[in-house]
């Protein structure tokens, strides 16, 4: 597997997002299951895995500490704070929360889930607009003298809110979606990035499915799929994508690559310091995934990519109003 760095960490040039093991995509598979998957990317030269303690309300954490516990010092591990599960009198619902004291609860309960002293890489998940970025940072900076994490993330911010961030402490590495589909980035985030020295990780590098050829109809999606509350997922939009899709395919068959290779290629050749974490719970798949790195692409077939799949070919926004507003991202007009 070629490398990347993010921060002082070598890694993978491709990294396993963990999350769709135990959320977000219909029902999980058995934990077995989301073991075997683990295992295997190990195998394949993976050594990135994101997790995040709102994913399955801390299931995905416990998960990946069991998966990755024999193998705990030749990997990076990275999970997030700031949006977790908590317990109401109806369930236990996602909340966004920044306060320094919620960080430190939430980076204590994930070291003991994912079973380990000391978490690599560690997010702010979102950043909670009623609290000061510097403050949700300070306290994660509190955390970095401790011992308790390593390095620094920031996810789904805006290049604006990154520079403040980074002068309280330095930030290793910023997430957000990004993908053919997603050119959000492009605006500000990726120029800030680069000025900064911080790495870019693009999670839904396959367009949550979208630029893997296979899902043709959305009626197909699992009731509690969160693809179902995404404007781009509505069924007379996603069709109207479709036939950009097949011209899609077309180019993934004359590079010889399959549709998600070809997703992760094109990531991989707009930055080196960029790494894409594609999720996936079919093993597969997930073979397919980390081929990417051996995909070559010519300038021409960068720029028939991005003239085919762009912010003003794509209909649909990324998300819903009440989830864009959780967001600090620079959107297009």
């Amino acid at each position: 597997m070629q490398q990347r760095h993010i921060g002082p960490f070598e890694v993978s040039a491709i990294g396993l997002g963990c999350m769709n093991l135990s959320h977000a995509y219909g029902a999980p598979p058995a934990p077995e299951v989301g073991m075997a998957l683990i295992h295997r990317a190990l195998d394949l030269g993976c050594n990135l895995f994101d997790t995040a303690a709102l994913y399955g309300f801390g299931a995905n954490e416990t998960l990946v500490g069991q998966a990755l516990k024999a193998h705990r010092r030749h990997i990076t591990l990275c999970s997030k704070g700031g949006m977790a599960g908590v317990s109401f009198a109806d369930g236990v619902k996602r909340v966004i929360d920044g306060r320094p004291e919620t960080i430190r609860k939430n980076c204590e309960d994930s070291l003991q889930r994912l079973g380990t002293d000391v978490i690599d890489l560690y997010y702010l998940h979102r950043w909670d607009k009623k609290v000061p970025i510097e403050d949700s940072v300070g306290a994660m900076s509190d955390l970095v003298r401790a011992g308790k994490v390593r390095t620094l993330g920031l996810s789904e911010v805006s290049a604006s809110t990154l520079r403040k961030a980074h002068a309280v402490h330095p930030i290793a590495a910023l997430q957000t979606e990004y993908s053919l589909w997603t050119r959000n980035p492009e605006i500000a985030v990726l120029q800030a990035c680069q000025e900064l020295g911080v790495s870019f990780v693009a999670f839904s590098p396959v367009a949550r499915g979208f630029l893997c050829g296979e899902l043709q109809d959305v009626a197909h999606l699992a009731n509690n799929d969160i693809r179902r509350a995404m404007p781009r997922f509505a069924p007379d939009t996603y069709a109207s994508n479709l036939p950009m899709l097949q011209a899609y395919v077309q180019i993934a068959q004359e590079v010889g690559c399959t549709p998600a290779q070809l997703a992760l290629a094109w990531l991989l050749h707009k930055d080196p310091h960029l790494v894409p974490i594609p999720g996936t719970q079919n093993i597969q798949h997930l073979q397919d995934n980390m081929a990417a790195v051996d995909v070559r692409l010519s300038e021409q077939q960068m720029q028939r990519l991005e003239s085919l799949i762009n912010e003003r070919t794509v209909k649909g926004n990324r998300y819903n109003p009440q989830n864009a507003a959780e967001v600090d991202t620079e959107e297009f007009a």
